[in-house]
């Protein structure tokens, strides 16, 4: 997965990550390139977290919890419908699915000018 979000300041970041569950409850955990957790993001109705290997952060909610892990607003529940191949529309984004059954998606937005690339590892 990488982000790249040109804002003020620019900030861009790759990793590799597992991601369980769905929208309601879900695990998201990002990796370093030797495969140890970064951090590990989770979430359920009541709540959502951050855990890093220094510290616990809690959100009232999925959404303030991107914020936060990637330092700008992801159309989570369209994240989920577009990585199994459905183009949810979201005011803002575009979406390309076109490489969606070799595991690849691209979201753009364009205020702030933000891209989203995922490439899911094929069984």
């Amino acid at each position: 997965m990488a982000i790249k979000v040109d804002d003020q300041p620019s900030q861009s970041f790759s990793t590799s990550f597992e991601l369980k569950g769905g929208v309601q409850t879900g695990e998201l955990n990002l990796l370093s390139p030797l495969g140890s957790t970064l951090a590990r993001l989770t979430w359920n109705p009541d709540k959502a977290s951050l855990r890093t290997p220094n510290s616990t952060q809690d959100f009232a909610s999925l959404a303030a919890l991107m914020v936060s892990a990637t330092g700008t607003a992801i159309p989570v529940t369209a994240l989920f419908d577009w990585l199994a191949g459905v183009p949810t529309p979201i005011e803002g984004w575009e979406v390309d699915l076109s490489r969606q059954p070799e595991g690849r998606l691209l979201a753009r937005r364009t205020n702030p000018a933000t891209e989203l690339r995922v490439v899911l590892d094929q069984p």
